[in-house]
């Protein structure tokens, strides 16, 4: 327990909206007084009630509302962040709350103008209320006295009909350390250095484990492979099953092909409890897939309809149809209701509880909308920055940015664009030993399937993706591209003087260590030489 919080203020000022947004953001207990009254016998009617807690008030000096509080708060204190109390309506009530409870009572009153508390009230109707005018309410002595309990309150919350409950949150709990302002750098984003396919899956897979909460970004144009659990991730994070207990989030950002969602999640036994996507992710239809078919070609597109979907979420703000449907977000879709949710409420609850974040990015730098060679690109940033924006997270949170960089570059089949010095698969099975057919199964588009565009590796590239990722780390993929016998290599000494001299550099050009060597497509391939876990 982080504090214990009473709620004071009068009938209608707003405590029971304040009291409801407390339990909606965080991991809190509330504790009702009118409970505390029913445990002592009291009738559950208003007038039974008043009359008891006025009793109770004399004879115990106002210690019943601590008193009764204790049992519950030693059931609920190691599990929740905050115990609440509503309400509390004498000035002793709080007095010893405060004395029991020291720095970790806090006391927050909401206070209202008259006018308003009248208006409340009689617009509510509420059978509680019923027959009892406002005027004989505000009359009680009691409700009279917690009309001034702002004097003695930590937080005077001012509440007026220009406030809705969250704006009344916010400053309430002002200054409590609740919401995570202070930027403490819990995400490390992992993105591909290249023109994708650099094996980010399998990398993500070997690291999720050192990790509360798997986030991605993206869409269903970019498939990653994990060796164990073997599973071919379109949608999902790729530690999903790696990391059975990490929490799994689909940022505001994605773009969702619903079938595929949906598929992956039954496959991998997620439950509304583990997952939350994003409501403001976007849609696609089979419009967009059907004209992507039609118009993108041309450029090496997987056409899984991202670009359109994108396209439609931009000009279709009128809320009319464009290029062929108007705009779906997740929250239209029914059979996604049950895993809806605020990925950047998420985000700051895990802020908040010091949980670690890997945010996995899809795709590569060279394939970025803005950075790459246009019109030979994706339909999205696919920088870290980029990927920050479509998740919702702050630059100041960032850990480390590992970029994924393969010892041989790929791109899509076809006319997917320019590569600066093109090879065949045979030149590298030749100068690695490793078997041509081998090469050739592996270097196939996990999304359109088509037979892949080989390069030698591109030094500018790499030098340029480490600057506009701002790369801390290099993870480094198909070492065994480079010799068959890095397949065999367990530990860093193991693997042949060419890859160490190519390793040094990589360094040297990216400015960052090569902190992870991937050697084959393994559960255990990933040579890890990070300095921070």
């Amino acid at each position: 327990m982080k504090y214990l919080i009473a709620v004071s203020g009068p009938v209608a000022s707003g405590k029971s909206a304040l009291a409801g947004e407390l339990l909606k953001r965080f991991k809190t207990h509330r504790i009702s007084t009118r409970q505390l009254l029913a445990d002592t016998g009291a009738p559950n009617e208003r007038n039974a009630l008043i009359e008891a807690g006025k009793r109770l008030d004399r004879d115990t000096d106002g210690t019943w509302v601590r008193d009764g509080s204790r049992s519950y708060i030693q059931q609920n204190e190691k599990t929740c962040d905050i115990i609440l109390i509503d309400a509390v309506r004498t000035e002793r009530q709080i007095h010893h709350l405060r004395e029991e409870f020291g720095e970790k009572f806090f006391h927050i009153h909401v206070s209202v103008p008259y006018s308003v508390a009248k208006k409340r009230y009689e617009d509510r109707k509420a059978d509680w209320d019923k027959n009892v005018p406002y005027e004989d309410v505000r009359a009680d002595p009691t409700e009279s006295g917690v009309w001034s309990l702002d004097r003695v309150a930590n937080r005077v919350v001012h509440n007026n009909d220009a406030k809705d409950p969250a704006s009344l949150l916010a400053l309430a709990v002002a200054g409590l350390n609740l919401f995570p302002l202070e930027a403490e750098r819990l995400v490390d984003v992992l993105v591909g250095g290249q023109y994708g396919s650099e094996g980010k899956g399998n990398v993500c897979a070997h690291l999720a484990r050192d990790y509360d909460v798997l986030l991605r970004v993206g869409g269903p144009n970019a498939g990653h492979k994990v060796a164990y659990p073997k599973y071919k991730y379109v949608q999902l994070p790729s530690g999903t099953q790696s990391n059975p207990n990490a929490q799994i989030l689909i940022g505001a950002g994605a773009t969702i092909w619903p079938d595929q969602i949906l598929k992956e999640i039954q496959d991998c036994g997620l439950t509304d409890k583990r997952i939350v996507i994003d409501e403001q992710a976007m849609i696609i239809e089979q419009s967009d897939i059907d004209l992507e078919s039609k118009t993108l070609g041309v450029i090496g597109s997987t056409k899984q309809g991202v670009g359109a979907a994108t396209a439609r979420k931009i000009i279709g703000r009128d809320d009319q149809s464009h290029l062929g449907g108007k705009v779906r977000l997740a929250k239209h879709h029914p059979a996604l209701k049950p895993y809806l949710g605020s990925v950047s409420r998420e985000l700051e609850n895990a802020y908040t509880s010091g949980q670690r974040v890997m945010l996995e990015g899809t795709q590569g730098t060279s394939l970025s909308l803005h950075h790459g060679s246009y019109p030979h690109v994706t339909s999205r940033e696919t920088t870290a920055s980029g990927c920050l924006a479509d998740a919702g997270i702050a630059p100041t949170r960032v850990r480390r940015v590992v970029m994924v960089t393969r010892t041989y570059p790929i791109r899509v089949g076809g006319t997917s664009g320019p590569m600066a010095l093109p090879i065949d698969t045979k030149v590298v099975a030749d100068r690695s030993g490793l078997p041509l057919d081998d090469i050739e199964k592996t270097e196939v588009g996990t999304i359109s399937g088509t037979k892949r565009r080989m390069a030698e590796f591109d030094w500018e590239q790499l030098r340029r993706s480490a600057v506009l990722n701002g790369a801390t780390d290099i993870a480094l993929t198909f070492a065994d591209y480079i010799t068959a016998e890095n397949r065999n290599a367990r530990r860093f000494d193991q693997l042949s003087v060419e890859t160490k001299e190519f390793i040094a550099e990589v360094e040297r050009v990216a400015n960052a260590p090569v902190s992870m060597i991937a050697t084959r497509f393994h559960r255990f391939s990933v040579i890890d030489r990070r300095t921070w876990r």
